[in-house]
């Protein structure tokens, strides 16, 4: 899929028909849409970008504004840069730094909300629209709607842009230290739309709820490109907690399709009213192992259960994804199973590998899941020895302990980045955190576990327990799930526990584990008295 030429042709058969909107009011046809994208692209290699400038920042939230200029530096040449605003200030320097960009396009309600300071030249929209001329418009107008498209694709020199030109870098969370930056080029993007496209069957009336941002990889391939390259629409909003807004938005454009996170869905299901989603038909999450119980009381009060999908911002990001009913062929398709994050795309192979040997292993055998197709990354940004460490042979490590059965679902057991080898066992961070939270009774909207580990002479590793105020000593805590038949290995001792006010979280909000790590190594290293 040539996503420019499909843009461009996408654009040209919804002239009068809506295809984007944003909670701000703005609503712009096919025809709008190219043409101002044409517009802007104009002003911005006028006005802003140099002839060998390759890579241009944009710091825009999810938004008609946001998806417009991504279109229109795409449709420059350029390769775009999603900056991750929720990140701390030494982190977005290092990112601009990294990729090389000069400038960041903006606007200057970003700027009021989120000020930062970058080693670049910040552009807003705003002062960009005083410098449009008549020409521009005019122009705009007659290459948008009348110029015949393969002429116009002549003139932008789309016909140029090869499969394995560079589109996007987009850059990781830097839960784990700093940001990577993620290459991905135009065949990357463009197979993960259409492999999703053959499963998931997106239609001409279909609606899809716009709020992950742009920064995040599954916003980026799927609430922004897929949106125009597959004839559907899109409903933008900027934050995907204001649930207020995001009900009523989906109510007002009749939203179709929701994609999100456990997290963001749990809001909604406290805050939502059920006729907010009346015309939503299939709800995907990912990030997350999505719990039972929330997908339970979703179901009971929209009418819709959600289904688990599985991807990684190195895969273009989707791997795999479960099929609801409502879009399940006659003859079963893709097909669902609860528990599992559903199989591989098509055209996308994905097998399970021993973790320490590096040996295939069979169905319904945890290991690493390795994954090998159109949508691998090209690697990480200026660091060829991290690229090394994950890509082999066209297949990529994900990092990720999963199982595959006999009917090719994937089941995800965990991160091996978070696991610990203690007595030769693997114990996983997250089971331990789950299993004191479970003894806690806490409420599971609230991060107030995280385990990391250090090197440990006698068994290995030490698991190491950053929490918030429990109430009760940490001797309580592990006699509690000692009783709950917790295995001993996934114990921590008492005097490994380390009380703090609040988990380090990223802006994303997800648990910060290189802060969570430090903190644990500072306290553990510092002979402090542990809570």
């Amino acid at each position: 899929m040539n996503l420019v030429r499909t843009l461009l042709r996408s654009c040209r058969a919804s002239i009068r028909r809506q295809r984007i909107v944003d909670s701000a009011g703005t609503r712009l046809t096919g025809g709008n849409l190219l043409v101002r994208s044409l517009i802007l692209r104009r002003l911005l290699l006028r006005e802003v970008l140099a002839a060998d400038e390759c890579v241009v920042g944009i710091l825009l939230p999810p938004s008609v504004g946001g998806a417009l200029v991504n279109f229109a530096l795409t449709l420059a040449g350029r390769v775009v840069v999603n900056l991750n605003y929720t990140l701390r200030q030494p982190q977005i320097k290092s990112c601009v730094a990294q990729a090389g960009i000069r400038h960041v396009i903006t606007s200057k309600r970003v700027l009021e909300r989120m000020p930062i300071e970058v080693d670049a030249q910040l552009v807003t929209l705003e002062s960009l629209l005083l410098e449009v001329r008549l020409a521009d418009k005019l122009l705009g107008v007659i290459y948008g709607l009348a110029t015949p498209l393969w002429m116009l694709e002549r003139l932008l020199g789309v016909n140029r842009i090869g499969e394995n030109d560079l589109m996007t870098i987009v850059f990781t969370s830097g839960s784990t230290g700093d940001p990577k930056g993620v290459m991905l080029s135009h065949r990357n993007v463009g197979s993960n739309i259409a492999a999703l496209n053959e499963v998931l069957r997106l239609r001409e009336a279909d609606q899809i709820l716009g709020v992950l941002p742009f920064f995040h990889s599954f916003g980026y391939t799927v609430t922004l490109w897929a949106v125009l390259c597959l004839d559907c629409g899109a409903a933008y909003h900027f934050n995907p907690l204001e649930a207020g807004v995001i009900g009523q938005l989906c109510r007002d454009e009749r939203v179709t399709i929701i994609v999100g996170t456990p997290t963001i869905l749990r809001n909604y299901l406290k805050r939502c009213p059920a006729e907010d989603f009346k015309s939503v038909e299939v709800v995907v999450c990912g990030a997350e192992r999505l719990p039972p119980e929330l997908a339970d009381a979703f179901e009971a009060k929209f009418g819709l259960r959600p289904v688990e999908g599985y991807g990684t911002t190195e895969l273009s990001p989707i791997v795999a994804v479960n099929v609801p009913p409502r879009r399940a062929p006659e003859d079963g398709g893709h097909g669902y199973k609860e528990g599992t994050v559903g199989r591989p795309l098509p055209g996308i192979e994905a097998k399970v590998r021993h973790i320490d040997t590096g040996v295939a292993l069979p169905a319904n055998s945890p290991g690493m899941l390795w994954i090998r197709g159109p949508n691998v990354m090209q690697g990480y940004l200026g660091r060829p020895d991290l690229s090394a460490q994950v890509l082999h042979d066209g297949w990529y490590a994900t990092g990720d302990v999963a199982m595959i059965d006999d009917e090719g679902f994937v089941r995800i057991t965990g991160r091996q980045s978070r696991f610990s080898k203690i007595g030769g066992e693997m114990v996983p961070h997250a089971g331990v955190e789950d299993a004191i939270a479970w003894v806690l009774h806490a409420d599971p909207d609230d991060v107030v576990v995280a385990v990391t580990a250090v090197p440990d002479a006698r068994k290995g590793e030490r698991l190491l327990v950053v929490h918030k105020p429990f109430g009760q000593s940490s001797l309580d805590i592990c006699r509690a799930l000692q009783r709950a038949g917790i295995p001993p290995l996934w114990i921590p001792s008492p005097d490994s526990f380390f009380e703090v006010e609040g988990i380090p979280l990223l802006g994303t909000g997800k648990v910060d584990l290189k802060a969570v790590e430090n903190l644990a190594r500072d306290r553990l290293g510092g002979n402090l008295r542990p809570a």
